[in-house]
């Protein structure tokens, strides 16, 4: 009897709580406020310290012919880039979803695996292979009298290095897209005469517009905060003409008015792409859009389609790992090299670990504090977690050296500031996975825990964090393939003497030693390739 008295209690308190909005625990609050101010705080020191050029300079600099140019440049490569993946992605989706292409299953499987691949990996393997004078293939032309090949460097090594290792974004949009349409429409069209060609412009590509566009704008943005890539091939972008203008001038305020133009720019990428994102939610899959759709016979195309996906895995796949092999081969002793990038990867994965833990431990109150206590404050921190995603690491490094150099000398290149540089950047990737998992958890089971006794931190600790851990632990692991793979933040904050996998790529390509940047790119491909795989078998595994 008093257990049921017990139990009516409690639903009667539930019932009583129903439709009120609880405070949030303090402790929540100021972690998610101390995450906000610590992210905020690159963003804010930008523009003041872009203020710090007059009204008229200002106006002088933005009309400078090269602040012109940086500016078409970026946006025009943007579009190439994202072109290009087009043309790419989309064939490849529609061929592995849609047709009978011979094992279209691996084909589907390998041509999402340069995802893996950091283009600044990507962009030294295309380097090595294509650049005018000692690459390989002029030296494998040499004997044929070519003495210097058309040059890689500019418009089309950047254009080639970002395209063919950050299509995957698209691929996998495009493919999600094809999944889901209704293939009732398709078979009608077909019924009433219309060929394959037809139905596919008619029917099929108008549906796979959002998927296209939300695709598309990643790529764009993931060009335009690119550092890597674009300084390898010596094109003159927002990002390395912000860390040329850093390292080769003494007035930092055009660094940062040229950041916060970047910042700008990006923002408005981010607006468009968060858009995109919200109008494809409306697109409902039905029953119907569970139904095995209809094959289509390739017949005599197969030989082109075949060829295609083979060009593409040669390119994004079989020639990286293939040059890299390679120059390591050379080297006179390879165990050698491989064995002095131990301590590189030891320093990666101590950096990137710092930066998930970190990460993980400022993005659980947020997403709490967003998901379970919502109002003004609460809804203003965790939009302000976001703001780090839409600065590119350059900037967010740059903004980290101005204000490490004037107010925390004692930080500047130290390993708290390149954590909290990561912190900044990455955060939001780990909200958005907690929040994932904290929207599939029942609210009532914390509210039957507080209110039978339990302490906001007990909690805290006992029903919420053991029932988010799957979001928790997929965020963490987001966030160190990530880290990892960071380079400008990585070259600018690292301490003295500090040496990453990127760093070392980095450097060692410019210096043109080949092999030791050889053996770094390995070591950082076959990291992320596992991490890549880790995830991807637990997403298989939670379906």
């Amino acid at each position: 009897m008093s257990q049921q008295i017990s139990r009516f209690s409690i639903i009667e308190k539930l019932n009583l709580n129903k439709g009120q909005t609880l405070r949030p625990p303090r402790f929540l609050v100021v972690m998610g406020a101390i995450a906000a101010l610590g992210i905020s705080l690159p963003l804010v020191y930008l523009i003041i310290r872009t203020m710090g050029i007059g009204g008229e300079q200002w106006w002088e600099f933005l009309r400078r012919k090269q602040t012109l140019e940086i500016i078409f440049n970026s946006v025009a490569m943007a579009v190439v880039v994202t072109l290009l993946s087009a043309l790419i992605a989309i064939p490849l989706a529609f061929l592995t979803v849609r047709t009978d292409l011979p094992g279209r299953r691996f084909w589907a499987v390998v041509t999402t695996l340069p995802l893996a691949i950091p283009t600044y990996v990507g962009s030294f393997t295309l380097i090595t292979t294509f650049s005018p004078r000692g690459s390989l293939l002029q030296t494998w032309l040499a004997p044929l009298g070519v003495e210097r090949l058309p040059s890689i460097y500019g418009w089309p090594g950047v254009v080639a290095g970002i395209a063919l290792f950050s299509y995957p974004y698209l691929l996998l949009s495009v493919r999600a897209g094809l999944q889901g349409i209704d293939p009732a429409m398709e078979e009608s069209a077909r019924s009433l005469g219309h060929n394959s060609w037809s139905v596919f412009f008619g029917i099929t590509f108008p549906q796979l517009q959002p998927s296209i566009m939300a695709g598309s704008l990643l790529i764009i943005l993931y060009a335009l905060r690119d550092f890597g890539t674009p300084s390898l091939m010596r094109f003159n972008s927002f990002t390395r003409a912000i860390f040329t203008q850093y390292r080769a001038s003494f007035n930092l305020n055009f660094a940062a008015a040229l950041s916060l133009m970047l910042v700008l720019l990006v923002s408005i990428i981010l607006l468009l792409e968060y858009q995109a994102r919200t109008k494809a939610k409306y697109y409902s899959r039905g029953s119907a859009s569970r139904r095995k759709h209809q094959l289509i016979r390739l017949g005599s195309w197969k030989w082109p389609a075949l060829a295609f996906c083979s060009l593409v895995t040669s390119l994004c796949l079989v020639l990286p790992i293939g040059v890299i092999t390679l120059w390591l081969l050379r080297a006179s002793d390879p165990l050698a090299v491989l064995k002095s990038i131990l301590p590189l990867t030891l320093n990666s994965a101590w950096a990137a670990g710092l930066a998930a833990i970190f990460s993980t431990l400022f993005a659980l109150p947020v997403a709490i504090l967003g998901v379970r206590f919502p109002g003004i404050l609460t809804t203003l921190i965790e939009r302000s977690s976001y703001i780090g995603f839409g600065l590119p690491g350059v900037v967010v490094a740059l903004t980290l050296v101005f204000f490490g150099a004037r107010y925390a000398p004692w930080l500047y290149q130290t390993m708290p500031m390149l954590v909290f540089a990561y912190l900044v950047m990455f955060l939001p990737q780990s909200v958005g996975t907690i929040r994932g998992s904290l929207l599939q958890v029942n609210p009532r089971l914390e509210e039957s825990a507080r209110i039978l006794g339990h302490t906001p931190w007990q909690t805290f600790e006992k029903i919420t964090i053991p029932l988010v851990r799957p979001g928790i632990i997929s965020g963490a692991a987001l966030i160190f393939l990530t880290a990892i793979k960071e380079l400008p933040a990585t070259l600018l904050l690292s301490p003295i003497g500090f040496r990453t996998l990127a760093s070392q790529i980095w450097v060692a390509t410019n210096d043109a030693a080949f092999v030791d940047a050889a053996a770094a790119s390995l070591g950082l491909l076959i990291v992320c390739t596992g991490l890549t795989l880790v995830l991807i078998s637990q997403e298989k595994y939670r379906d």
